[in-house]
Parts: C-alpha cells; sequence; structure tokens
C-alpha cells in the first residue's frame, strides 16, 4: 500500500535517493462548522494540486456543513454517527453514546474498506472514531487544531495520534503528552494583497462607501452573531456612526431581520449590508477595523492581511477557546476584546473611536498582527502527510 517511484522527491527516509509519490489514498475527518470543515477542503486541494491522482475520502456526520460544503468542493463524502462520549446520566445522553460506540464501528468499516495511506483530522468528535478506526489497522495518523486552545477531542487523541499540527504557538503547552507537534497555521484562501490606496478606493466605490473616511468591517460568520448584529442595529439607529462607514455583513439567517429593525437605512449613507460579503478577500484588505468573534479562521485571515481588530469572543464554548483566540492578537498589541455580556452601543462605538482617531496606532497594530502570521502553511502540511505516509515504507 505504501509503494514509491523513483525521482520526484528526495525521501529523508531512505539516505537521499528519489522517489517519486504513488497516488495517495487519504481520508480526512471533518464534522459541524466551517471552521473544521474549510481547512480540511484546503488540505484536500493541496493533496491533488501536488498528486492528482490521488484518491481522497471525506468522514463527517449527516447535520453538520459538511453535508454542503464537501460535495461543493467535490469531494466524497461519507457519513458516520459521532456525538463524543459522555458522563453525564440522562436518555439522551446514553442514546448518544451508544450512536458514537456504532459510528465508531462505522468509521472501522469506512478505513477497513478503503485502505488510505493517512488519516487526517481537522476538528469535531468525528476525529475520534476516525483515529481509533486507523490506528486498529495500523496507519497512520495526523490532526489539525486551529484553536489556539485545543479542542477536547485533540486533547483526548494527542498520545494516539502520530502528529498534531497547530496553528498557534500557545496551542503546544497545551498537548504535553503528544508525540510530534508541529507549528504549520491555518490554511486558508485570504492572502496580503497589498493593495495601494487607489485600489482599495476602488473596492470602496463599487460598494459604494466613501473614500476619505474610515471603514469598519462588521460580520459573525455564516450564522451570524446575534449580540454583535443587536449592538450594531443600536449604533445605526441612534446614529453614533458620525466618523467611520460601516460595511456589514450580518448573516444570511438574520439579513431580513436586521434590516427591518433598522429605522431609517435611507438617511444611513455610510452604512452597506449585505446577507454575506463574496469578495471578503479584497474587503478585509481594504478596511481599517474589524469587529468579529474570535474564531480561528478569523484570527488566522486578519493575522495574514494585518489589520486591527475588536473582538467579541463568543460566549459558552468548550474551554473558552474564543477567547484564548483572541488573545493571541490582544498579547501582541493588535486587537481589542469586549465580552459578550458587556457589549453595547456606547462602549462598542467608544472603542471604534479610540481607534479610528489614531490612524498611526491603527496601522501598527495591523503590522503587529502580521508577528503572529505562518507562511507556506499548505506547503508545511503537506510535508508532513508526506513523512508520515514514507516513514511506513
Amino acid at each position: 500500500m505504501y509503494n514509491v517511484r523513483v525521482d520526484a522527491f528526495v525521501d529523508p527516509f531512505k539516505n537521499g535517493r528519489k522517489y517519486k509519490e504513488e497516488p495517495m489514498r487519504v481520508i480526512i475527518a471533518a464534522a459541524g462548522t466551517a471552521g473544521h470543515i474549510n481547512p480540511a477542503i484546503a488540505i484536500a486541494n493541496k493533496i491533488k494540486k501536488e498528486n492528482p491522482r490521488s484518491e481522497i475520502m471525506f468522514l463527517g456526520t449527516d447535520r453538520g456543513l459538511e453535508n454542503d460544503l464537501v460535495p461543493r468542493a467535490g469531494y466524497t463524502l461519507k457519513t458516520i454517527q459521532a456525538y463524543g462520549l459522555s458522563k453525564s446520566i440522562s436518555i439522551k445522553s446514553i442514546q448518544n453514546n451508544i450512536k458514537t460506540l456504532k459510528g465508531i464501528g462505522q468509521a472501522k468499516k469506512i478505513v477497513k474498506e478503503f485502505k488510505p495511506d493517512i488519516v487526517i483530522g481537522t476538528g469535531g468528535y468525528i476525529c475520534g472514531a476516525a483515529i481509533l478506526a486507523a490506528k486498529k489497522y495500523h496507519i497512520p495518523t495526523l490532526l489539525h487544531e486551529s484553536n489556539a486552545f485545543p479542542g477536547k477531542a485533540v486533547k483526548m487523541l494527542s498520545k494516539k495520534v502520530d502528529t498534531i499540527l497547530v496553528s498557534f504557538e500557545e496551542a503546544k503547552k497545551e498537548l504535553l503528552k503528544a508525540k510530534n507537534i508541529v507549528l504549520t497555521g491555518t490554511p486558508t484562501k485570504i492572502t496580503d494583497l497589498h493593495l495601494s490606496r487607489m485600489q482599495k478606493n476602488e473596492v470602496f466605490r463599487q460598494l459604494g462607501l466613501k473614500q476619505d473616511k474610515p471603514v469598519v468591517l462588521v460580520f459573525g460568520g455564516s450564522q451570524g452573531a446575534k449580540a454583535i448584529n443587536d449592538t450594531i442595529v443600536d449604533i445605526i439607529n441612534q446614529n453614533l456612526n458620525q466618523n467611520y462607514q460601516i460595511m456589514w455583513a450580518p448573516g444570511p439567517l438574520q439579513f431580513e431581520e436586521v434590516k427591518q429593525k433598522i429605522r431609517d437605512l435611507s438617511k444611513q449613507k455610510e452604512v452597506k449590508i449585505v446577507p454575506y460579503i463574496y469578495n471578503m478577500e479584497e474587503v478585509l484588505n481594504s478596511v481599517d477595523l474589524v469587529i468579529s468573534r474570535s474564531g480561528a479562521m478569523t484570527i488566522t485571515e486578519i493575522s495574514i492581511v494585518g489589520v486591527p481588530a475588536i473582538f467579541v469572543p463568543l460566549p459558552n464554548v468548550s474551554n473558552n477557546h474564543q477567547e484564548y483566540n483572541a488573545k493571541v492578537l490582544t498579547n501582541v498589541n493588535a486587537a481589542k476584546i469586549i465580552s459578550n455580556k458587556d457589549l453595547n452601543p456606547k462602549i462598542l462605538n467608544h472603542e471604534i473611536e479610540d481607534m479610528i482617531r489614531k490612524p498611526e496606532q491603527l496601522a501598527q497594530m495591523g503590522q503587529n498582527a502580521k508577528k503572529i502570521a505562518v507562511t507556506n502553511v499548505e506547503d508545511k502540511i503537506y510535508e508532513e502527510i508526506k513523512k508520515l505516509i514514507t516513514k511506513k515504507l
């Protein structure tokens, strides 16, 4: 299963001799949120780019975004039952535990039939079943952790998996029992475009925004962020945004509700509201400030582009990981944090005004954000995949 051919790359495990890679057979486990699934798709795309004849199968559940995003990206998705094992005692937890145990059996069957060269996990309880199935058949395993504070599944599996890839240096101290940890960053489509002032002005013109007033970008992910959205509605209704413009994506599910709450949008010439920002790369490279939750992907993209931010970490999430993510940037003076419970229009508007009236300081915060950016992310991840596969030869 782990065959190679001559004259493609130098294999460090074979005394410097050159080998050509056979097509890889890869299972990637990713489920739930876009923060788990998009990095998985990026890894799959890199494998196909470098090794076009490779066969890649995704493993997920029947209830997450993987059911939309994975087929849309052109990959096969197999689903199993996975909820994580709970210690609490209730009818629902017992039912979910039974389903999860069945899911491990389902994963073993899929792995046995597909015969992958490697099994990769990028997040969600699905990773537990996938890694355990791979270990049964002595198949190399790799996990990618996007958050600064590793999730429960990654911490639980850290002793079993061959290699763990992390996005932030801070994650390493939480994985002391891991066999091998490598800082690679998180793959994303966003790049630093190095736009000129003229190019940024053209982006604003197309959005219907002015070119001579700071632009604040507000978003909350595909599901939106109600606390942020309600606060921005109040800022607009109270006419507090006198000194800045707002580019706002409240999320497709909250878009119509938001429009109805704004009393007189016709007077708000400096607010652009859209369900979804399709040219996010251009917009993120053009704006002066970002207001958002602090998911791992958002932290990664902001650090790449180098734009200052005000984060409102999502509360009540596992291990409070969004606050840990946000602190990665606040620790280098590239962002500020407002807790969800403290968020209101007066506080948020004060922070925005305080930042935009100091353009030199704002620019320095953007440069500080770039200090944590990891370059050549996909190349680094692909190299670790190759190492694990060739190590089994």
